[in-house]
């Protein structure tokens, strides 16, 4: 069994502990589905809950550490300790319509010496219906339970599968994305848009996914997996290459083989607009 810290620990057993919740939960709304109510009201208790068990679980462990999560927003702690960065259901509208595609998001973000937020430091993306739990820690890789994760080795761009998320209903830049679409995508071997951001990030750090694009996205659907690509001998960056990803919400992630290769054809699709 690989050593890991004990914040992995922490992290690993607040995401079991709401994971049972969310299962059960998926398997009603799937039967709310076909109702006249509707499950949506449902979906957001789920939410709720599974936040305020996470929140439970992780402020037992560490009470002075602050939080920022979806639902609750920014809890103040202590501000010379780290915080957790929390999503408690990413993929929540593949959960309100019974699509088993959903995780839950845990990061360790630590403060920045002389005020404000610095790097993450330990990510853990959880599937409860899968049961696969990614985790990794700045330094010591990225793992899957305890198997070693690295990026795929994939280096031409026709064998290339790439995720993205498209933009939707007021969430996005549209033309921005189609830029970038039309760039890749008559390039590559397939794009796919599956929902949850997070398990699309841990699955390039997996090597399932090369590469992944996405704009218009919160701390809280990002911060672990970044790590987890970083730490799996990936590269993320924004859009032109730089290493603003947050600050510009622009979010590309790849593997090393492809992502020179990758960003010189969205740059050429950006120029266009």
């Amino acid at each position: 069994m690989v050593a890991h810290s004990g914040l992995i620990t922490v992290m690993d057993r607040a995401a079991r502990k709401a994971a049972p919740r969310l299962r059960r939960d998926f398997n009603e709304v799937q039967q709310l589905q076909v109702s006249r109510k509707g499950p949506a009201d449902f979906v957001s208790m789920a939410d709720r809950r599974a936040e305020e068990t996470i929140y439970e679980e992780l402020k037992k462990a560490r009470p002075d550490w602050g939080f920022l999560m979806e639902e609750a927003g920014e809890i103040e702690g202590d501000p010379n300790k780290p915080r957790w960065i929390v999503d408690p259901l990413d993929g929540t509208s593949n959960f309100l319509h019974g699509l088993p595609h959903f995780a839950i998001s845990i990061a360790v973000e630590e403060p920045r010496p002389g005020g404000g937020r610095g790097e993450i430091t330990q990510g853990l993306i959880y599937q409860p219906l899968t049961d696969e739990s990614f985790w990794a820690e700045k330094g010591r890789g990225a793992w899957l339970q305890d198997r070693r994760l690295r990026v795929s080795a994939r280096r031409e761009l026709p064998d290339a599968l790439i995720a993205t998320g498209i933009p939707f209903l007021g969430h996005g830049n549209f033309k921005q994305w189609s830029a970038i679409f039309a760039a890749i995508a008559p390039e590559v071997a397939g794009i796919r848009r599956f929902g949850a951001a997070s398990l699309d990030l841990a699955w390039v750090a997996a090597g399932r996914f090369d590469a992944f694009w996405e704009s218009d996205l919160k701390p809280w659907d990002v911060a672990a997996g970044m790590l987890l690509v970083r730490e799996a001998g990936g590269f993320v960056s924004d859009f032109r290459g730089g290493d603003k990803a947050m600050e510009r919400n622009e979010f590309f992630a790849s593997n090393d083989g492809l992502h020179t290769k990758l960003h010189k054809l969205m740059a050429n699709g950006l120029r266009g607009i």
